[in-house]
Formats: C-alpha cells, sequence, structure tokens
C-alpha cells in the first residue's frame, strides 16, 4: 500500500461524501455518484446535507466528482456507500448494492480491492456481490480480486462524532487483505480500527448495533404506554431509574430513519431464510411501527378532553426529519403520525426549517410551510427536538396555539407543566 493507491467512493450522499472528504486528505479519490444533481452540487462546493461543516466545503476541489463511471477505472480500490432500505413488504432492497457492483465490476483489475459500508445482512457481501464482480468481471475472487467490509457509523445531524472520531470496524476476504484494508483506514480514523474476524463477522456486528437500539427503544415505549395509563409522567421515572449505575438512557419516541427501523428487517430476512424466527427483533419492530398512530390518538382524545372541536381544527405538527438538527427525510416516522391524524378530517400544517420542500413533496406528495401562523392552532406536536424549536421555548411556541390548544411535547423540549401531553 502506498500513497499513490486511487481510491473510488460510490454514492457521495451522508456516508459516502464524509469519507471521501477524509481519504482525500491522504489518497487520490474520486467520487461517484449516478444523481446528476447531487454531483452538479458538489461540484460546486454545496451540500444539502448539511453533514459537511462550511470550512471544509473547500476540500471538495481535492476529489475528483463524477457522474461518469468510466473515471472509475483509475482506482484501485472501491469502497461502495450505496443505500440499503428495504421494500413495502419490508425486505431488502439489494439493487442499488446491485447495480454498484455490476459498475465496479466493469472496471477492475488484478489486484484491486472492493470494500462494501453499505448495511447488509451476515453473508451478503460474499452471497450476493461477489458473484456479481466474478460474473461481470471475469476475474476470480480472492485471486484476481478482493472483497472487504467495513460498515459505515455515521449518525447524520451530529457534529461532534464524525468520520474520523467514531472507531471502524474492518475486515477482509483474506487475512492479508483484511489487514491491508485495515491499515487503509487507520490512515484516516483517529479513533482507531477493530479488524473483524471475518466478512460475516463484520456485517452481523453493523446490523445487531441498530437492531440492539431498536428492541430498546420498543421497551421504553411499551413502559410508556403503560405509565401514560397508569397517569405517570414517564420522563420523570425515566429520571429516577437512570440514578442506578447501570440503568440504559434510552427515550419514548417515534422510531424512523434509515438505520434503526430499517437494519433489523435485514437481520430477520436473513435468519427467516435459515429457519428461524426471531420473535423479540419482530415485536419490537411492530411495537415502533405503531407509535405514530398511538401519538395522534392521545393527541385527538386530549383535544375531546378540553372539548376542543377536533373535526376542522387546525393542527402544527413541529419537525419531519426522521432526527433533530438534520435534513434527511428518509423513512421518517412522522409522516405515521401525520397521516393518522388526517383521517380526522382536520387542518394540518407541518412546519420544520431543515427540510427541502421539494424533497418532501416528491417523497411524501405533503408540502410544509415555511412560517407557522400566530394563534390560530388546535393543536400543536412538538415532534422532532431540532434547536431552533428549543431555542423558541414555551412562550414563542405558545403563540402560536388559540386561547385553548392542545401542546403535545413527544420530544422533553419543555418542562412537564408546559405541556399538556409527553410520551
Amino acid at each position: 500500500m502506498t500513497n499513490d493507491l486511487k481510491i473510488g467512493i460510490i454514492g457521495l450522499g451522508y456516508v459516502g461524501l464524509p469519507l471521501a472528504l477524509a481519504f482525500s486528505k491522504q489518497f487520490q479519490v474520486i467520487g461517484y455518484d449516478i444523481n446528476f444533481k447531487r454531483v452538479a452540487e458538489l461540484a460546486n462546493q454545496q451540500d444539502s446535507t448539511l453533514e459537511i461543516e462550511q470550512d471544509q466545503l473547500n476540500d471538495l476541489a481535492k476529489i475528483k466528482i463524477s457522474s461518469n463511471a468510466d473515471d472509475l477505472s483509475e482506482c484501485q480500490c472501491f469502497i461502495v456507500t450505496v443505500p440499503t432500505p428495504i421494500d413495502h413488504f419490508k425486505q431488502p432492497d439489494l439493487s442499488p448494492l446491485i447495480e454498484a457492483s455490476k459498475t465496479i465490476a466493469k472496471y477492475l483489475k488484478q489486484g484491486d480491492i472492493v470494500v462494501y459500508e453499505s448495511t447488509v445482512y451476515p453473508g451478503a457481501t460474499e452471497e450476493i456481490c461477489v458473484p456479481i464482480l466474478e460474473e461481470n468481471s471475469h476475474w476470480q475472487f480472492n485471486q484476481d480480486f478482493f472483497v472487504g467490509y467495513s460498515p459505515e457509523r455515521i449518525n447524520p445531524g451530529d457534529k461532534t462524532k464524525n468520520v474520523t472520531t467514531i472507531q471502524k470496524v474492518t475486515s477482509g476476504s483474506t487475512p492479508e487483505i483484511a489487514e491491508l484494508i485495515n491499515q487503509i483506514y487507520l490512515k484516516i480514523i483517529t479513533a482507531g480500527t477493530y479488524k473483524a474476524s471475518s466478512i460475516k463477522v463484520a456485517e452481523a456486528a453493523k446490523v445487531i448495533e441498530n437492531t440492539q437500539r431498536d428492541v430498546n427503544i420498543a421497551l421504553i415505549n411499551e413502559l410508556a404506554l403503560i405509565f401514560n395509563k397508569l397517569d405517570i409522567d414517564t420522563e420523570e421515572v425515566l429520571k429516577a431509574a437512570a440514578t442506578k449505575w447501570n440503568f440504559l438512557p434510552f427515550r419514548p419516541g417515534l422510531v424512523g430513519g434509515h438505520c434503526i427501523s430499517v437494519d433489523p428487517y435485514y437481520l430477520t430476512h436473513k435468519a427467516q431464510s435459515i429457519g428461524l424466527h426471531p420473535e423479540i427483533i419482530l415485536a419490537a419492530r411492530r411495537l415502533n411501527d405503531r407509535m405514530g398512530e398511538y401519538v395522534a390518538t392521545q393527541l385527538i382524545k386530549e383535544m375531546v378532553k378540553q372539548k376542543i372541536q377536533v373535526v376542522g381544527a387546525n393542527i402544527l405538527v413541529m419537525g419531519l426529519s426522521f432526527k433533530e438538527n438534520c435534513t434527511d427525510i428518509r423513512n421518517t416516522k412522522i409522516i405515521d403520525l401525520i397521516q393518522a391524524l388526517k383521517e380526522y378530517n382536520l387542518n394540518l400544517d407541518v412546519y420544520d426549517p431543515w427540510v427541502n420542500p421539494l424533497e418532501v413533496i416528491k417523497e411524501y406528495g405533503l408540502e410544509p410551510i415555511q412560517t407557522p401562523k400566530t394563534s390560530h392552532y388546535d393543536a400543536i406536536v412538538l415532534a422532532i427536538g431540532h434547536q431552533q424549536f428549543k431555542d423558541m421555548g414555551y412562550e414563542e411556541i405558545s403563540k402560536l396555539g388559540r386561547d385553548e390548544f392542545v401542546l403535545y411535547d413527544l420530544k422533553y423540549i419543555l418542562s412537564s407543566h408546559q405541556s399538556d401531553l409527553r410520551l
């Protein structure tokens, strides 16, 4: 391995772009993406995901950003960071991974390495990707070319933990290649690396990271349902329990995004393919998937309790992205809440200063408002904990409501006495 190594990053989204920037400090990097609009904005040193700090945008000039796959022919190492979503039946959709593998295969040369970072189920790299690389390149695996797996650990919206400051799991298809891949990542990962014993181990480690969080959040969500029935404040219970040194600090909520709400289905898909039915994982998923409807029902019940007319009421949902301080709207569970509320024949406004309105319209057929109206809403739902909403505080938020209105705080932005409902 030398600094002359040229690395191709396939996919320049939330994962690929920060990775490309980090590698560009040590290696020559070609960033490839099939999204022409994305390539054009990056070529103009702009990032619509807002994951790159303003002072880093100039560093994009160090990367050869392209939508021309032929540019990948210059590379000796290919790193795949394309999305791995689920379909409408909650089954893994590996089509982006398959297409990326077909593209890379056209440019594979003897000795080249392909590293996958996209979330998959254990075995997918060697069972799905490797045969595609062999078939379309006519090279032989582990003789002419090699593969590795190093799961991404990007946390969108988090400016304190980035690609270089989070420990990285690495793996390779032979012991020698595993060490080489590990050394390549060590060039940029200041937090260090962990070399897994096999590609399957690295794949499994990634998929259980978010599955574990999903199950834990499901437990807290179920506890919230119980405590709400008992008229006990869930947050107060969690604060009291947290005084024990080994209590885990999870909070209830709408579990969305392209990790926690997606990754468990990759693991359950693989488990079912080998004849196992993962009961706890699927039960957690079902419970978390129902939370949007539960929140909507609780809001309507409170409005009825306060004698606020539901039909024709004006409702404001504050927040649409899947998490705070993030532009990403993929798999946001706020949509489940919105769809459930629409069944009550009311007027619904959605406000989120972080999201791109055109993307929301395209993805969900929903047009967010630019500015909430004053003294207008019969109910307000604080659905996402954006810093802007925290800065507004109760005084500014309450000005948006009518003389009598319901305030539902899903993210504990306000104190318990300032909101009518909390999870």
